[in-house]
């Protein structure tokens, strides 16, 4: 008898050699043989029982196993394959959503630069316009205050030189004849009155060509300077060196401009000339200290041009200078006389007096006159 159970394992055939028969060694005698025939007989149909009982198993197929293998090589391909394709197909989603936000990005760049240089251009053209429209708004009201003051000026030379006159407030200058009888001269007997053909002044309607001949008041143009003076109105210029203007800065204008300190009298005549000089009132309370050329002139008592000691209550500022010097009441009255004199001769060039020659020219004599007696010493009193 033998114990224990064959062991199988799976995919195994199991041998006969593999299971354990029990024997006993009984040795060579008829007996035994007997006994071992019966043995092997016993084996043999115990063998065949336990065949019956438990079949041995069949050899496997290899080439069902390969097929099988292939079968899940060929399924784990087709899964990687989705599973690729599907990878695959969602990263060309991704791309195209990059591309498309890079389109976007790209648009919006260019939008912004383009709104950008669109701004930069508007805000540069607004400047330029309003620059422009300031320059204008500049000029115009240039030439409106230039407009003003030609018309005041205009005003005023009408209101001096009295170029009308009326019935009610009749030109004495222009018309002789209404002079009272002390400045007409003595009469003898009874007046009687003349014809207004005789009575006429010359003055008033000079022919062309004509030198006119001395009135009542003893005046008598000088046929010389009145041919250079016709000759300069035909023309009118500041250029001083014409025969006219030349013989008035040589006459008149120079000597009157010719004050002790010769280097700030200098700079008056050019300021004078280029029509920059300004006079203006000093106030008592506000005196600052000025220093000028050679002379010292910190206070009111000490005029600036003479350097002698005089009670200043104008001083004068030359250009867009923040200098001032202080002038006595003698050198303003010889200043203003020169600055009378070619604000007038201006007036003419402009075209601003609108008279015949001669009572341009008399004026002119006139200004003259006053500068004559400003630089000989002569002013008017200051109120």
């Amino acid at each position: 008898m033998w114990s224990g159970q064959p062991q199988q394992d799976e995919g195994l055939s199991v041998g006969l050699s593999a299971i354990p028969v029990p024997w006993k060694n009984l040795g060579p005698s008829k007996g035994n043989r007997e006994s071992s025939g019966d043995l092997v007989e016993a084996s043999t149909s115990w063998e065949k029982a336990q065949g019956e009982e438990h079949p041995a198993p069949a050899p496997l197929d290899v080439s069902r196993l390969r097929s099988s293998s292939m079968e899940i090589r060929e399924k784990g391909s087709e899964f990687l394959k989705e599973e690729l394709y599907k990878a695959q197909k969602e990263l060309k989603l991704k791309d195209e959503e990059c591309e498309r936000l890079c389109k976007v990005r790209a648009q919006l760049e260019q939008e912004l630069e383009e709104l950008t240089a669109s701004l930069f251009e508007e805000a540069h053209k607004m400047v330029r316009e309003a620059n422009m429209k300031q320059a204008t708004s500049e000029k115009q009201l240039k030439e409106a205050w230039g407009k003003i003051d030609m018309l005041q000026a205009e005003v005023t030379a009408l209101k001096t030189l009295v170029i009308t006159s009326t019935p009610a407030s009749p030109n004495r200058e222009l018309h002789p004849q209404l002079l009272s009888p002390t400045k007409a001269g003595p009469r003898k007997g009874h007046s009687r009155q003349k014809s207004t053909s005789s009575s006429l002044c010359p003055v008033v309607c000079p022919t062309a060509g004509h030198i006119p001949t001395p009135d009542k008041e003893g005046k008598e143009v000088d046929t010389t300077l009145f041919a250079e003076f016709q000759a300069w109105r035909a023309s009118p210029t500041l250029d001083k060196n014409c025969p006219f203007l030349e013989r008035v800065y040589r006459e008149d204008v120079g000597p009157c401009l010719d004050f002790t300190v010769q280097e700030l009298s200098a700079l008056v005549r050019t300021a004078v000339e280029d029509n920059t000089l300004t006079i203006e009132p000093v106030a008592s309370q506000t005196l600052p200290a000025v220093k000028v050329p050679t002379v010292e002139c910190n206070n009111t008592n000490t005029c600036a041009l003479s350097g002698l000691a005089r009670t200043c209550h104008h001083r004068i500022r030359l250009g867009d200078s923040d200098s001032h010097y202080y002038i006595s009441p003698s050198s303003r009255a010889r200043i203003t006389a020169v600055c009378n004199f070619f604000t007038y001769i201006r007036y003419i060039q402009q075209g601003l007096v609108r008279q015949d020659a001669e009572p341009m020219f008399w004026e002119i004599m006139r200004l003259r006159k006053g500068m004559s007696l400003a630089k000989l010493g002569f002013f008017p009193q200051e109120a």
